[in-house]
């Protein structure tokens, strides 16, 4: 099979990777200020689609398989779930309930970390979601790539 290789426009490409560095940073604001406003792990998480588009619309299907590591990305979903339970776990050892927040004393009302465990519960499923999220997205895109519907 001789496929010869597709040429991205140059604005496209261009503008893809002036808005990547931006999308980053406002999907690390939404996760890491969750419990202080709206948004939080969740919301945040599920930006990644927004950069793993943005990555595959500038530089094509095969770039963004090398960025996003398929399996980094499964392997620390695991791992996020194992320390979202270690963490809901901890208010357990410590004579609470399960998910309690027992680190409250931890930090000043109104700064960044001043939720104790909450913050750290809230960090965790945006991991999770960005690794789960982010696989699906991948999973998609190859799926398009196979029926011949996406990318050449």
């Amino acid at each position: 099979m001789n496929e010869k290789p597709v040429v991205k426009n140059v604005i496209v490409k261009c503008g893809c990777d002036m808005i990547l560095p931006l999308a980053c940073v406002y999907i690390l604001y939404i996760i890491l200020h969750g419990h202080l406003s709206p948004g939080g792990g969740f919301q945040g998480g599920v930006l990644i689609v927004a950069l793993v588009a943005l990555v595959c619309l500038g530089h094509g299907y095969q770039k963004t398989i090398e960025t996003f590591s398929y399996h980094l990305l499964h392997t620390t979903e695991g791992y996020a779930s194992i320390f979202y339970v270690a963490l809901g776990l901890l208010g357990v050892a410590m004579g609470a309930h399960f998910a309690e927040n027992v680190l409250y004393r931890q930090g000043a009302i109104g700064s960044l970390y001043s939720a104790g465990t909450i913050f750290w519960m809230n960090v965790t499923v945006g991991v999770k979601v960005i690794t789960g999220v982010g696989s699906i997205s991948l999973l998609m895109l190859s799926v398009l790539r196979d029926t011949g519907k996406g990318e050449e």
